[in-house]
């Protein structure tokens, strides 16, 4: 598995991925975020059962669709201190999910992030399965939530968040008050008064 940092958000790199492999594909496109993706340029791509049409070419502006990436996150400063870096989306390729390879992503992420000097990244999570990741990648929850109700997490760019089980539980809490679906509603029960995950160990360079 290959780490590739595309650029920071003053750099404008584009990435194009497939809409029926990604999750918020279309988020990549723009310019106006810095990128950092997983590579498996040795596997092929598995058939898809998604009927939707192939993306088309596009503008001459954009790249060419990014065949051999398995995951992506997008990030930028925070626009009061610019010692904080947000990661605003993270994607993994449909049939890739469950692998660690978000976590995984998230971390080495930090990491550079920790190279180019930002003391704090933050990254807010949507759904229970989403949180996990997060914590799985050395974040920690914060109490707060945005205005979107997603929770906010935030780790040290270049060390894991000391996290709490009550902390992490807290988390998991705002999300039983919520209208779940059934995975949701089974993985929470699943967690009740357990410890935050470990941390990924991630994935070597091939």
């Amino acid at each position: 598995m290959e780490f590739d940092l595309l650029g920071w958000p003053e750099d404008g790199p584009r990435l194009r991925l497939d809409y029926r492999r990604f999750a918020y594909a279309g988020k990549f496109v723009t310019a106006a975020t810095g990128k950092t993706v997983l590579r498996d340029p040795d596997e092929s791509l598995p058939p898809l059962d998604d009927d939707r049409p192939a993306p088309t070419g596009g503008p001459n502006s954009l790249p060419p669709l990014a065949e051999d990436v398995v995951a992506a996150v997008a990030f930028n400063e925070d626009r009061t201190d610019p010692t904080t870096l947000w990661f605003r989306y993270v994607t993994v390729r449909r049939d890739r999910r469950g692998d660690g390879l978000g976590p995984d992503l998230l971390r080495r992420t930090c990491d550079a992030a920790a190279d180019r000097g930002y003391e704090t990244v933050r990254i807010a999570a949507n759904n229970p399965f989403a949180y996990e990741a997060c914590h799985k990648a050395g974040f920690g929850f914060t109490g707060r939530e945005t205005g979107v109700a997603e929770l906010v997490l935030e780790r040290p760019a270049g060390a894991p968040a000391a996290v709490s089980r009550e902390a992490y539980q807290s988390g998991l809490d705002r999300y039983r008050a919520r209208d779940l679906d059934d995975p949701e509603r089974a993985f929470l029960a699943a967690r009740e008064g357990v410890e935050p995950p470990e941390i990924d160990a991630g994935h070597s360079d091939d």
